[in-house]
């Protein structure tokens, strides 16, 4: 409910009439997935912070910043006040080992100690995204742990919320924005589906590889979805880089094809990480439960 609730907040910024229709949808969802509710929250709960889980956290926490000292930063085009953080990749990573809810606690943590200590310094540039490396590991988690229904609808929530922002609005004369920044997006959505449905096939020794880098570059493109949606308000590209709506479309459709080169770098990256990781831990107490789309 607190994330439907973050996005009535982001699409508030839209014109009345299309914020009226956002908000309809928003409540029809939630009451959709009311009956669902106490499930999810009693299964968050059954998750106890137990010495090991928070032990791992701590350390999962400080990799991500000892990484983010050592990884180079890549300027956003044109907006070098925007630094896309490679470290961020191993969010997914984080996913896959710690399962949905604690990795994407643990690179929370991460990220908000690399934006508070140097050289971030609690920039102000770096706050919106905060949320970014989190739902990485999120979404990753939750497909790798048999509930990719949920981080599908998360994923899609994203994208559609992105339609309702002022960039995009009135979308008959700005679809254009739409389609350059979402088309990545949607492909990589689209992508739940094979490796949700087709795990199995692809967990032949030979093919595991590819199921690794789908997971992590549909956990990078939600990183890239959540930042595109967050720049897209007012709040931020007014309030705090300065920017008119005409800036950040241009912005938007200027270099429709980098980002996406980018998270399938991460994704590489990630994926090497990630398949002797596994292939150590993925019978062992390590992970975070035993079902996930590679056992039987």
């Amino acid at each position: 409910m607190c994330f439907a609730f973050s996005l009535g907040c982001i699409c508030k910024s839209a014109p009345f009439s299309t914020y009226n229709f956002c908000a309809k949808v928003l409540l029809m969802l939630c009451k959709k997935l009311h009956s669902n509710e106490k499930c999810y929250m009693m299964e968050f709960i059954k998750m106890k912070l137990s010495t090991k889980n928070v032990a791992l956290i701590a350390v999962f926490a400080a990799l991500y910043y000892v990484l983010s000292l050592i990884t180079p930063y890549i300027p956003a085009v044109a907006i070098p006040e925007i630094k896309i953080s490679l470290e961020a990749l191993i969010a997914s990573v984080y996913g896959l080992v710690l399962g949905p809810y604690l990795g994407a606690l643990a690179s929370f943590l991460g990220a908000f100690v690399t934006w508070t200590l140097p050289p971030a310094s609690m920039s102000p540039y770096g706050m919106p995204f905060l949320l970014s490396p989190p739902l990485n590991a999120l979404i990753t988690g939750l497909i790798f742990y048999r509930k990719w229904k949920t981080g599908f609808f998360i994923y899609a929530i994203l994208i559609i919320a992105f339609l309702f922002t002022p960039p995009v609005q009135p979308i008959s004369e700005n679809l254009y924005v739409g389609v350059a920044v979402l088309w990545d997006k949607i492909i990589a959505l689209l992508l739940i589906l094979p490796c949700a449905k087709f795990a199995e096939q692809l967990a032949a020794s030979k093919s595991l590889p590819f199921l690794y880098f789908l997971l992590t570059f549909i956990g990078n493109q939600v990183d890239n979805m959540w930042g595109s949606l967050v720049f897209a308000t007012p709040t931020v590209y007014e309030g705090i880089f300065g920017l008119s709506v005409d800036t950040v479309r241009f912005l938007f459709v200027v270099s429709p094809f980098v980002y996406p080169a980018i998270r399938l770098l991460q994704a590489i990256i990630a994926t090497v990480v990630a398949v002797p990781l596994m292939k150590a831990i993925i019978d062992t107490p390590w992970v975070w439960q035993e079902k996930n789309i590679l056992s039987p």
